[in-house]
Formats: C-alpha cells, structure tokens, sequence
C-alpha cells in the first residue's frame, strides 16, 4: 500500500500535494495550482500565511461536502460557508475513515512562525498508512514524537529547516519514506532536495519527484 500511496501523491511545488487514496482525495496547502484539477474531499492548511493558505486556490477545489481543516488565522481569511473543523497541536478528528492529527510547527531560531500561534502540521492515516506533513517548522523536539510511514519536510532554510536539519528531523522521526518540499519555488535552492537526499544516503529513503518513485 506505500507504493500506491507515494505513486498517488502529487506535489505541486513549494508545500502543496494532493493524494488520492481510500476512494478520497485531500489536499496539503494548496497554492498556485494550475491544470485540470480534481475537488477536494479535505483540504488541510497549516498556517495563514499566503504561500499555504491561498483562498483563490482553495476555491478552485471545492464541491459540496468538501471539509477544510486549519488554524484559527487561516480560517479568518477564507470564505464564510466553508464547513471547517479547527484544530490546535495534539488534537485528532476524524473525517469518514481518515484521523487527522495536529501537531506542533514552529521556528526556535527565527522569529516567522513563533510557537504561541499554535500553528500547524499535521498526521493524516489513511488506507492504512500515515503522512505527515511539517508545516513550516525548524526541526523541533517534538518531532522525535511523530509515528508516520511518510515525512513530507521542509528543507528551504530562511524560514525553515536547512537541508542538513531537515535529514536530522528524518533520523529522529524514522520514516520509511521522506520527500523534501518547501524549495526551488518562492524560497529556497532547487538544489536543497538532493542535498537533503545526499544528507540521508544509506539512512532514510529519499524521493524527490513522482517520477523518481519507484515500487
């Protein structure tokens, strides 16, 4: 089921994926998507900020019954009528046969995304396998906490983990699978990816692209 699932998730450039697994199809931070796009079941955004939570993108994926799960900010900026479910660090729901959990994403050496926001990543467990999407975030002691099969990690720096912290957070977490994200758009080298993945050689399973993903 991993490799159904990795062969399913798409990303779109800086934070964004789409997945389609267990008959459901959810978004992470959704921005500047383009294309034929299918609607969304949930869309998960982590923070308010307009490079996450981007409401003409968001638009772009709603049908009826679609579910938005976010923080309090973010939820101020979108349109009123959207069912939304709010969440803050260590809370779970559960929408049809997926648990949501929302865990901590915060900076500790700069000042873009303070720990007193609440702001989120969050833990997805679906068809019987867990993501686990960091949010922006620097590699943060609760992370030696996370139980997931697959770690989507911010390696940017600037705003976010270095390369070199984001393969820390990786060792720590244990995932069979990581795949960087957070670069080579509006921040962040378009090398930073295969640094990470140079960090992690012979420890953690690295993919880059959906092409480079393999059974």
């Amino acid at each position: 089921m991993l490799a159904q699932i990795l062969k399913n998730l798409v990303w779109f450039g800086h934070s964004g994926f789409c997945l389609e697994a267990g008959g459901k199809t959810v978004y992470f931070d959704p921005f500047r998507l383009s294309g034929e796009l299918k609607a969304a079941d949930i869309i998960l955004v982590s923070h308010e900020h307009y490079d996450h939570c981007s409401p003409e993108d968001i638009a772009k994926l709603l049908k009826p019954g679609t579910i938005l799960i976010t923080e309090p900010m973010a939820a101020a900026k979108l349109q009123d009528g959207l069912e939304t479910r709010i969440m803050r660090p260590g809370e779970h729901i559960q929408v049809g046969d997926i648990m949501v959990e929302a865990v901590p994403a915060y900076n500790i050496n700069k000042r873009f995304h303070p720990r007193g926001n609440n702001w989120l990543g969050f833990v997805i467990d679906i068809a019987g396998v867990k993501i686990y999407h960091a949010g922006d975030t620097d590699y943060i002691p609760e992370m030696q906490g996370i139980d997931t099969d697959i770690a989507l990690l911010p390696v940017s720096g600037i705003y976010v983990m270095t390369p070199r912290e984001a393969a820390q957070a990786a060792i720590d977490i244990k995932p069979q699978v990581a795949i960087p994200m957070h670069y080579g758009s509006l921040v962040g080298d378009p090398a930073a990816g295969h640094e990470f993945k140079q960090e992690l050689a012979g420890r953690v399973r690295v993919e880059l692209t959906n092409s480079e993903i393999v059974d």
